[in-house]
């Protein structure tokens, strides 16, 4: 029965990433198109804002190519050498996508800066239109990234970077508006200055959650303190130590621990017992248990549990 559920989870991992991937290619596709017509759009109306904007969905287009990569690479199997696999990759390629959403941010807040300084006319009747048809491909392909931004951080690096250029989309389309019917020069610069802060937002959150993964902390959703109780309140166990709780990759936990135990019952029975326990009640399929007999060990030598290294809190 253990191993059929493991047999499902790992079915379950695939599937997703096979939807992920076709959801990445669909989106790039998708923001390529676009950003071609917005170089053209702004060429033809001499909008800085739509060249930006373009920019922008070049950038989203780099971005969804990476994610793409990465999760190839994820669903590639495990080797001799890597014997987690390739699920890093995803993991990689979110920080990576974080980083591009911050220099995109300061790209934005520039060219802000140089179009407060010198305003530039522009046909803004043009901007609108050529405006309102990335925002409709941008709309399309947040509805498309929806559906795998809450299993995989790399989808929703990618689905962060399409929502930042909806965001510009609509930026520039108040922008067109103000110019086109009030002759607002200054709107544009600080719709992008908006535009630019949220961007900042998005990837600064996008990049703490990756490095939290690669530095092995515990998932946010998970309470360690909360995993102890439990592995205690199994029957046999006396005590828990050398607990560690992280993510390996997108949404798959990882758990090892050290168990003290009373002689009964069976180790085999206690392990059913534990794995239960975190399977059932905080969704953790992928752990390492060692079982400690109480008294192993006696004598002069340090212990198992001296020799774990405390946890003094967070950090």
């Amino acid at each position: 029965m253990a191993h059929a559920h493991a047999h499902d989870h790992g079915h379950a991992h695939v599937d997703a990433r096979t939807a992920n991937r076709r959801r990445l290619l669909l989106a790039l596709c998708l923001a390529l198109a676009y950003a071609v017509i917005e170089l053209v759009g702004g060429l033809w109306t001499g909008s800085l804002a739509l060249l930006a904007d373009s920019l922008h969905m070049v950038s989203d287009v780099a971005a969804l190519a990476l994610s793409m990569l990465a999760v190839w690479m994820a669903s590639r199997p495990a080797s001799s050498r890597r014997t987690f696999g390739n699920c890093r990759a995803e993991i990689l390629a979110a920080l990576a996508n974080g980083l591009a959403l911050g220099v995109v941010a300061v790209f934005i807040s520039v060219h802000a800066v140089e179009r407060f300084l010198e305003p530039t006319e522009v046909a803004g009747k043009g901007v609108v239109g050529v405006a309102i048809g990335g925002l409709v491909i941008n709309l399309l392909g947040l509805w498309i990234l929806e559906g795998g931004r809450s299993e995989s951080l790399n989808v929703r690096g990618a689905f962060l970077h399409v929502l930042s250029d909806t965001l510009a989309s609509v930026g520039v389309i108040l922008a067109g508006a103000g110019v086109w019917l009030l002759g607002w020069l200054w709107l544009d610069p600080a719709v992008s200055m908006v535009v630019s802060v949220l961007v900042l937002f998005s990837a600064w959150s996008l990049v703490r959650e990756a490095l939290d993964v690669l530095m092995e902390t515990a998932p946010s959703h998970l309470d360690p303190a909360e995993i102890r109780d439990a592995l205690l309140s199994v029957d046999g166990v006396t005590s828990v130590h050398c607990l560690h709780v992280w993510t390996i990759g997108s949404g798959e936990v990882s758990l090892s621990s050290h168990l003290v135990t009373n002689p009964e019952p069976a180790p085999e029975q206690l392990l059913q017992d534990v794995r239960e326990q975190l399977a059932k009640g905080f969704g953790i399929a992928h752990t390492t248990i060692q079982i400690e007999p109480t008294g192993s060990a006696e004598g002069g030598d340090v212990t198992c549990e001296e020799a774990c290294e405390p946890i003094t809190g967070a950090a």
